[in-house]
């Protein structure tokens, strides 16, 4: 009760203080772990570093790279050399570790320091992956003046604008990290349209405007146009829609199970009594929905195993009624994962020429007995692990594949113990997603390259024909070629069923009605430069 009349009384205190301003509120049910962007490993972390933080470049709607404090760029010959030009007005947030408490200008030597943390071992960032093998060994990141920062590569990688456009990629002050150490965590300071203000930790973070951002609308006005965005940390979804019902929050991400019937009609539009009440908008973003199962056979927890024989993985995949696993669990969000593994709004256009699995109880009949195992007899039982958001989703899967005779048992774990098994290949069978960490099939091709660890290759998939491909992709220079390469991966490995994809993912956002110039993204980031009340 003391906590219940607590909150009520924090947020009148709220409603007051923020009254007459352009104040967006939202919630982050998993809670926000850092704001160093070196640890921007999830979607939480991720929202609120855009919010505070600058990168070289960025990605725009249509998934098109796009300057950012870059404000150009030139590619050597060999493709091995990116120049990029800076802007001269971005500045970093007004802070006491400047001199005179004044933000100072970023400079290319920024940029510099902000990659080279990354890969310092002594950062021991979550990022570091994206430069592996990737970036020159001795000078990979160099400031040639103030305003012209150099970039050199192992080998061509056409994917290296979207790795840069990562969070992780954010630039910092040395002075911030310096003068905080650990701390700067909770010690933000960057060049993005918002400046950090304060961390309640557990109870509300606030960010207030930056009035020196450096970027304007199309009519000369600068942004953002909102005053200050505000968090809170609600830790259960019924909290957080009972919060945005009560117009405390400006939108819901996603939004617990037990309400879906109440908002949304089967077919995943918005029941009438909820019209005027709220928006409902929706749009596709690269992530992918997957059952993966463990393939290396030198690996003991593989041993005897069924889901060691491709067969019987193949028999998994067209067992499973995805467009009925979609309407009856999902209320039809998101798109069944009948083409490859990579999503649909690519350019490589995977979704529509890579043949998958449809629902076919036959052609799974046929598999099972091909494998040994006619109607499953014989069949040892397979252990799928899960996290408990999806249980219902795997026990879903699990009565379909008993339905043909393959005994699937669900058991439900927490997150950390899901990521550290199979980061350690100790899950056989286990429900995974990856979400584009940017706008290339290349990124989920990763996923399948035997070279790569887990992660991203959680599958420990191994094919020397892929690889081949693969290593080939990434010195293709001709776009439709190495489009061409993508899809020739993803048949391959679709082919060899590693992964049963489920379902091609939508963001899906509860508004209220006076928010305005807010949606979703492709890679369904928080994007609040433009959003505004009224």
């Amino acid at each position: 009760m003391f906590f219940l009349l607590a909150t009520v009384c924090a947020l009148s205190c709220q409603d007051k203080k923020t009254a007459g301003k352009q104040v967006f509120y939202y919630n982050e049910i998993t809670g926000i772990a850092t704001l160093d962007p070196a640890f921007a490993k999830n979607q939480s972390i991720m929202w609120a570093v855009h919010q505070l933080y600058s990168t070289l470049v960025e990605i725009d709607s249509n998934l098109n790279i796009v300057p950012s404090v870059a404000r150009s760029w030139e590619v050597s010959a060999d493709r091995l050399t990116y120049t990029f030009h800076l802007r001269n007005d971005v500045f970093f947030h007004d802070n006491p570790i400047f001199p005179g408490g004044k933000g100072r200008k970023l400079v290319a030597a920024d940029i510099a320091y902000s990659l080279r943390r990354i890969v310092d071992k002594t950062t021991a960032s979550n990022g570091a992956w994206i430069f592996n093998n990737r970036v020159d060994s001795i000078q990979p990141f160099t400031a040639l003046d103030d305003s012209t920062f150099r970039l050199k590569l192992l080998r061509p990688f056409h994917p290296i604008l979207g790795i840069l456009s990562m969070q992780y990629c954010s630039i910092v002050p040395h002075e911030a990290v310096a003068q905080f150490g650990r701390d700067f965590r909770r010690n933000p300071c960057g060049s993005g349209p918002f400046r950090f203000v304060s961390w309640d930790e557990g109870e509300a973070m606030v960010f207030h405007k930056n009035e020196h951002y450096w970027e304007k609308d199309s009519s000369g006005t600068q942004l953002p146009y909102l005053d200050a965005v505000q968090i809170s940390f609600f830790d259960n979804k019924a909290t957080e829609f009972l919060q945005f019902r009560q117009g405390r929050l400006s939108f819901v991400n996603d939004f617990d199970a037990s309400f879906k019937d109440e908002i949304l009609t089967k077919n995943g539009g918005l029941r009438k009594d909820w019209e005027g009440k709220l928006l409902l908008k929706k749009h596709a973003y690269l992530n992918t929905e997957y059952f993966g199962i463990l393939v290396d056979e030198k690996n003991p927890v593989v041993g005897h195993s069924p889901t060691r024989i491709r067969a019987i993985r193949q028999a998994m995949n067209y067992a499973l009624n995805r467009k009925q696993l979609m309407m009856y669990m999902r209320n039809s969000i998101g798109i069944p994962a009948e083409a490859g593994f990579v999503p649909g709004g690519l350019p490589s256009r995977n979704a529509d020429s890579v043949k998958g699995y449809p629902f076919d109880r036959g052609r799974a009949a046929k598999l099972l007995v091909q494998a040994g195992f006619p109607d499953g007899k014989g069949l040892p039982g397979i252990k799928l692990l899960t996290i408990p958001v999806y249980a219902d989703v795997a026990s879903f899967a699990a009565r379909q594949w008993e339905e043909v005779g393959i005994p699937v048992q669900v058991e439900v774990v927490q997150k950390s113990l899901l990521l550290e098994q199979t980061a350690k290949s100790q899950a056989l069978f286990f429900r995974g997603s990856w979400i584009a960490d940017y706008p290339d099939a290349e990124n989920y091709m990763a996923m399948f390259y035997s070279h790569n660890p887990a992660p991203p290759n959680y599958t420990r998939y191994s094919n020397p024909i892929f690889d081949r491909l693969y290593e080939e992709a990434l010195l293709e220079t001709n776009d439709s070629l190495r489009y061409r390469l993508y899809r020739k991966m993803d048949q391959l490995v679709i082919n060899d069923a590693p992964v049963i994809p489920i379902w091609y993912d939508m963001a899906i956002h509860l508004i209220q009605p006076n928010i305005r110039n807010f949606g979703p993204n492709a890679l369904n980031l928080l994007e609040l430069r433009r959003a505004r009340k009224g």
